[in-house]
């Protein structure tokens, strides 16, 4: 018998707890603990809403939000794949792919068709909601490792080059938030040596 459209629904709500179980390798602010990927995404969702003003362009900032909210769902199946990790970097799009085909497809056709747009936007990075999302979704981080004094930037060796060149598309999104991050997040650890610097 074919599942209701509510059963659909709450496979996909139930699926996405899965979400809280992928750990990243960013720590929370208290410098012990490891961000999960729920975790990040409320971050980036709240945000978003304190933040939008600062977006390049006007935004939809729910439209954004749920871009947000639903952006890293496809870990569940595809796995956290740490920004200055190459090899994994190098597999992340075909995984990804795999993932959503699956996760999205758990919803009813229109929300499947909703959700997995609003992913592929993201992915795209066109729109000004996708630009802003993206910004977010590295300064977010840079504030955590910040927060703990670049302890997982220590513990990977990361060079200035490397996160210039993740972030070489950040200002697109929002300008003030790019360079608040760089003075703020980023060259401070260089400063203090947590960051190699390489330039």
């Amino acid at each position: 018998m074919e599942k209701s459209r509510l059963e659909r629904q709450f496979d996909f709500i139930l699926e996405a707890d899965k979400e809280k179980s992928i750990l990243r390798q960013t720590r929370l602010s208290n410098g012990v603990d490891h961000e999960n990927d729920a975790d990040h995404a409320w971050h980036m969702a709240l945000m978003c809403i304190l933040l939008s003003e600062y977006s390049n362009k006007p935004i939809d900032v729910l439209r954004t939000v749920s871009m947000i909210l639903i952006h890293d769902i496809v870990e569940i199946d595809a796995g956290d794949t740490y920004a200055y990790d190459a090899s994994g970097v190098a597999t992340q799009r075909e995984r990804e792919l795999k993932a959503a085909d699956r996760l999205y497809h758990l919803l009813p056709p229109d929300q499947a068709a909703k959700l997995r747009g609003l992913w592929d936007e993201f992915e795209e990075g066109k729109t000004p909601e996708a630009k802003f999302a993206r910004t977010l979704d590295n300064v977010q981080p840079a504030m955590l490792n910040n927060a703990t004094d670049g302890a997982e930037w220590v513990n990977h060796a990361v060079k200035l080059s490397q996160i210039l060149n993740r972030n070489k598309n950040t200002a697109e999104g929002s300008a003030v938030l790019w360079d608040y991050s760089y003075q703020n997040f980023i060259q401070p650890n260089v400063k203090k040596g947590r960051i190699i610097d390489d330039q």
